[in-house]
C-alpha cells in the first residue's frame, strides 16, 4: 500500500535520500517511480497545453488589438500575429521548465520501466551532491586541522557510512545470479552486508570452483552490495584467496 500511496512522491527524491528512510525496503521503488515518472509527465502535458491556450490567446488578443489601433503599422497580418506569438510563447522560460519536467518524467519512466534504474528528480540530485560536496569539505577542514591524514580519514568516513547503513538494512541471505557460459561464466552476488576485503581482482573459492572478482558495486536494498565474479579454469587455493561461506542459504538464480 506505500509503494501507491507514498511511493511516487518518494521516488522523487534521490537514491540516497530513499535509502535513508527506515521503511525504504518495504516498498516497491520500481512501481513507485514509474507511478511518479508517468504522473510527471502527464501533469507536464496537460500544464503545457493549459499554459499554451492561455498565453497564445493574451498574445493574440493583444496583437490584434495593437494591430487595431495602428501601433503595429498598415502591413500587419493575423498569421504574422499568430507566428509572433507562437515564437514568443516558445521561447518564454515557464515553456522551457514545463517541457522539460515532461522530458524528464519520459527517461525516468523508461528508465525504471526496462532498466530498473529508479531515478529521482534532477534538480533534487544536483541539491544532493552540492550538499554533499560541501559537507565533505567541512569535514576534510576539520581533520587537517586536527592533523589527520586524509586517507585515514576517508577510510574512517566509509566505515562509519557502512555500519550505519547495514544497521538500516534487514539480515537476508546473499542473492546469486548465474549467468554466460564457459569460457565467460559469470556469477553476481548480492548482499545485505558489505563484505571484508572483497576488493577488485581478488580470488574467491566458492564450492570448489574459483572466481576473479571483477568489479563491486552499489544498488538497491535489501541488498545493495553486489559483486561481479568471472570463473576461473583453474585456481590454487592461498592466503590470498578469498573463501566465500555465505551465512544461511543463499537464494539462486539464473538470468
Amino acid at each position: 500500500m506505500l509503494t501507491y500511496l507514498l511511493g511516487p512522491i518518494l521516488a522523487l527524491l534521490p537514491r540516497r535520500w530513499r535509502n535513508s528512510l527506515g521503511f525504504s525496503a518495504s516498498l516497491n521503488w520500481r512501481r513507485a517511480t514509474v507511478l511518479s515518472a508517468f504522473g510527471e509527465s502527464a501533469l507536464a502535458l496537460i500544464a503545457l497545453m493549459y499554459w499554451y491556450s492561455y498565453y497564445m490567446n493574451l498574445l493574440v488578443s493583444n496583437g490584434l488589438d495593437s494591430a487595431l489601433t495602428g501601433k503595429m503599422g498598415p502591413g500587419a497580418t493575423d498569421h504574422e500575429i499568430g507566428f509572433t506569438a507562437l515564437v514568443i510563447w516558445a521561447t518564454h522560460p515557464l515553456t522551457w521548465l514545463i517541457a522539460y519536467a515532461g522530458v524528464e518524467g519520459s527517461v525516468r519512466l523508461v528508465a525504471a520501466a526496462f532498466t530498473e534504474n529508479n531515478l529521482g528528480i534532477f534538480p533534487l540530485f544536483v541539491l544532493d551532491k552540492i550538499f554533499l560536496k560541501l559537507s565533505w569539505r567541512s569535514k576534510q577542514s576539520a581533520v587537517k586541522a586536527a592533523g589527520y591524514a586524509d586517507s585515514n580519514f576517508s577510510s574512517y568516513v566509509g566505515a562509519i557510512r557502512d555500519k550505519t547503513a547495514a544497521k538500516r538494512l534487514p539480515l537476508v541471505p546473499d542473492e546469486l545470479f548465474f549467468s554466460g557460459t564457459a569460457p565467460d561464466e559469470i556469477l553476481e552476488i548480492r548482499a545485505c552486508r558489505k563484505k571484508t576485503d572483497w576488493n577488485p581482482p581478488r580470488t574467491v573459492h566458492y564450492q570448489g570452483t574459483f572466481y576473479r572478482l571483477e568489479a563491486s558495486s552499489e544498488g538497491n536494498a535489501p541488498r545493495p552490495y553486489r559483486y561481479t565474479l568471472r570463473k576461473l579454469s583453474a585456481g590454487v587455493m592461498g592466503r590470498t584467496v578469498l573463501v566465500y561461506s555465505p551465512e544461511g542459504t543463499p537464494v539462486l538464480a539464473k538470468r
